[in-house]
């Protein structure tokens, strides 16, 4: 019994040992992350998230097999070109589609705002809904402000313009 209680405090000291060498390791160490997380799109250019800071950004995550996608689309559309200076439209293939498929469905379903070829979710911490369409709104700021689920409107997505600080 004692043997047991002996061996159970040496592997609890081995972890807060490790814990401990682990912290003053990297205590005022910098997170090796990039400051500019470049994110490709469709039309070969490059979306820089730091760049578009004092816009509202829209991400729209859609599929070719979604209706309400298609009924949403030219909504976003025109709220896109109606408000080009102080927001920023951007969309998400739910499926992960890429290359000439991607460049089809865009076409198809006339997507007029650059469709982005990575996913930026994880960059503002929001976890996927599963439901489509949805949408996430980062502030001016760059921080997530909302996801909106379901297919929106250019009176919805005024009145959420209108709410962002």
């Amino acid at each position: 019994m004692a043997l047991h209680q002996l061996s159970k405090y040496l592997r609890s000291f081995a972890v807060m040992a490790m814990l401990a060498l682990t912290i003053s390791l990297t205590a005022g160490c910098e997170p090796d992350v990039p400051t500019e997380t470049v994110y490709p799109v469709l039309n070969g250019e490059d979306v820089v998230f730091s760049q578009l800071l004092g816009k509202v950004v829209f991400i729209n995550y859609w599929a070719d097999w979604c209706r309400p996608c298609r009924v949403e689309i030219p909504e976003l559309n025109a709220f896109a070109e109606r408000y080009k200076d102080e927001v920023r439209v951007l969309s998400v293939n739910f499926d992960g589609v890429h290359g000439a498929r991607l460049a089809k469905q865009v076409k198809s379903l006339d997507i007029r705002f650059d469709t982005l070829l990575v996913d930026p979710r994880a960059m503002f911490g929001a976890t996927a809904s599963g439901a489509l369409p949805e949408t996430l709104v980062i502030d001016r700021a760059g921080v997530l402000f909302s996801v909106l689920i379901g297919p929106q409107t250019s009176d919805s997505l005024n009145e959420v313009l209108r709410s962002v600080p």
